[in-house]
């Protein structure tokens, strides 16, 4: 009886765990998806109306959207390491407007790829390298909106999310944004290049990190302190951004930072008022 009652124990604790890993996943699964949509509808869509206004489409674009099966066929495509760009692209020949293909194809592949990895139709790796892609993908079309006759202001940020975080979706997006305002970007995931090394090498007016959770609040703090102590420019500015910041903004003060910047369009007047002071 004594074994049957910890043979019992032994599978309750079991499926304790298996409820807690599968609530996780679905957990991770949510952020994404609602993650990479809030992007795409308060950034980019915001971005793409103020350069609509200064370059109105052409009577050729339509706002049509695009129809469901393209939107599992972008995200298979994406899975897959199809040739998902050109196959975009061809899309957007056919007139479909560039804010109809962020908002209606690529936020919905987003939730399509978190619903796959939700269901367990597809494994975490997958997902992982199906998303970096899209933000290959988004970034390259980011690209495409920005002048090609920015006047460089001569600073230098480098941004980076959290040691311990591997998503650089906004980051690109952030990116774009200091690019048209004449920055010279460095943006780096810290796997393949310590970020340590590169503002000791280089100066660098600023640093842009984010994090998307408080476990690694620490580790941040962390980071923070190194990359002032290696680096080769004294007055090395800091900002922080992510839902954490924006929720907790006295967390930018436990982990050394001088400024919190809310979104992506605000980064770069935050950016310079930290330079100012």
């Amino acid at each position: 009886m004594p074994e049957m009652a910890g043979i019992g124990v032994a599978h309750a604790c079991a499926d304790r765990q298996t409820r807690s890993a599968r609530g996780a996943a679905a957990r991770n699964a949510a952020v994404i998806q609602a993650g990479l949509a809030r992007i795409v509808e308060d950034e980019i869509l915001p971005r793409l109306t103020l350069a609509h206004q200064a370059d109105p489409p052409s009577r050729a674009s339509t706002t049509r959207s695009p129809m469901p099966d393209r939107v599992a066929a972008l995200a298979r495509a994406l899975m897959a390491g199809d040739s998902h760009g050109a196959w975009v692209r061809a899309i957007l020949e056919e007139g479909l407007s560039l804010d109809a293909l962020l908002l209606d194809l690529f936020a919905p592949a987003a939730r399509y790829l978190g619903a796959l990895w939700e269901d367990d139709a597809a494994d975490f790796l997958d997902v992982a390298v199906a998303l970096g892609r899209l933000q290959n993908l988004t970034r390259a079309l980011c690209a495409d909106l920005e002048g090609v006759d920015v006047t460089a202001n001569g600073r230098r940020v480098l941004l980076m999310p959290c040691p311990g975080e591997a998503h650089l979706f906004s980051l690109a997006l952030v990116a774009s944004f200091f690019r048209e305002a004449g920055w010279h970007v460095v943006l780096t995931d810290g796997a393949d290049e310590d970020p340590a090394s590169l503002v000791r090498a280089e100066r660098f007016d600023l640093v842009g990190i984010s994090l998307s959770c408080d476990v690694l609040l620490p580790v941040m703090a962390e980071s923070v302190a190194k990359l002032r102590a290696a680096s080769c420019n004294r007055d090395l500015r800091v900002i922080v951004g992510g839902p954490l910041f924006v929720r907790e903004p006295a967390c930018a003060s436990f982990v050394g930072a001088d400024a919190v910047a809310a979104d992506a369009q605000s980064a770069v007047k935050i950016a310079e008022a930290a330079l100012a002071r």
